[in-house]
């Protein structure tokens, strides 16, 4: 019998292309070749799809982030689902044959967004990970927190800032932001990896942090600061009909002088650190668990998420975000936290192509 084929897709067209990258390295180096068939597919900046070269780089060296190689062999799915074709300038198209599933390393618009899952979706090719509806609710982190405060999860103070009302009524969005009080913190409201994102502490940082937010996304998010302890939960789903299991909950701790969990904090060397179990009471940890579970059942989540909160001095929980497709190298926090709860990275690699297999195209 032939081994289940598996494309592990990465790159894309957005900010976090290079986080991606590292992310699918993970994966390449983790996945069992005498189970799976791999192929190792890039999407470049230019939205090319090629098969990687065995040149490919995707780690951080000598402080240059990792890109698609976009010089490969080009590559198209066909909208029904079958063989991939292989492509060059002035030659024939050659057929490489079906792929039982895509594992998408992805994250972002046009990836994490619910974009590449409806692709899939209309292909009729399974998938690692959550569908279209979670996967776009997911992303936008203003409708993330409608739906999840509606679930009853404790939600932080926001303001949503949309393009046209920054346009044409800059003051009063500036006045609804400072409602806040100062500091604040402004993310673009689609993005991730802490691209774009800043602390404001007066008028004129946060219209710089609006600024700089709008050009990776022109809706924002300004979130009040909520003074407490970061803590970040994974959730992953059972291959049965158990309900979905949570990780040990952790502590992310900035080594590097940030004054948050920012891009470099999150992926250069030593600026983190995870504390796994975090030092919380047990019925607050088993309260983090129980509210991680709640999140990705409300978006019906599917693979693997994870969930991040805040640990108020008060003994209060607050719901940050959900993450459906989180950071995926071995040392992001999602596979730290579920290698600490007993599954290592290569074993949670496998589950999730399982979990994927397992499941019949179209809708569920």
């Amino acid at each position: 019998m032939s081994k289940p084929r598996v494309a592990v897709v990465f790159g894309g067209r957005n900010s976090e292309h290079a986080v991606s990258l590292m992310g699918a390295g993970s994966v390449l180096d983790a996945i069992d070749r005498d189970k799976y068939e791999v192929i190792p597919i890039g999407i470049a900046r230019d939205g090319r799809w090629v098969i990687a070269s065995a040149a490919q780089s995707y780690a951080i060296e000598a402080g240059r982030l990792p890109e698609v190689d976009a010089s490969g062999t080009a590559l198209a799915l066909p909208a029904d689902g079958g063989s991939l074709m292989a492509y060059d300038a002035g030659t024939i198209p050659v057929e490489l044959g079906a792929v039982d599933v895509v594992f998408p390393v992805m994250h972002g618009p046009f990836a994490e967004d619910g974009t590449i899952q409806g692709l899939l979706e209309m292909a009729g090719v399974r998938y690692v990970g959550s569908g279209v509806l979670a996967s776009a609710v997911g992303m936008d982190k203003a409708h993330m927190k409608t739906v999840m405060a509606a679930a009853g999860l404790p939600i932080g103070p926001y303001v949503v800032v949309r393009e046209r009302d920054w346009r044409l009524d800059r003051e009063r969005v500036i006045k609804e932001a400072e409602s806040l009080g100062y500091p604040v913190f402004v993310k673009p409201a689609r993005a991730g990896s802490s691209q774009g994102i800043s602390r404001a502490t007066d008028r004129a940082s946060l219209e710089a942090a609006v600024e700089l937010a709008r050009e990776h996304d022109p809706k924002v998010l300004v979130e009040a600061a909520v003074a407490g302890r970061e803590i970040e939960c994974a959730v992953l789903e059972s291959l049965g009909d158990e309900p979905p299991a949570a990780s040990q909950p952790g502590e992310v701790r900035v080594e590097g002088g940030q004054d948050f969990f920012d891009f470099e904090a999150k992926y250069y060397p030593d600026q983190m650190s995870l504390d796994v179990p975090a030092d919380l009471p047990a019925d607050v940890a088993e309260r983090v668990r129980a509210m991680a579970v709640l999140a990705f059942q409300t978006l019906e989540c599917e693979g693997l998420s994870r969930v991040d909160f805040f640990y108020t001095p008060d003994g209060g929980i607050v719901f940050n975000e959900i993450n459906t497709m989180p950071g995926f190298t071995s040392l992001s926090v999602a596979p730290q936290l579920w290698a600490a709860s007993g599954l290592s990275y290569p074993q949670l690699v496998d589950r999730l192509v399982q979990l994927a297999l397992s499941r019949s195209p179209g809708l569920r």
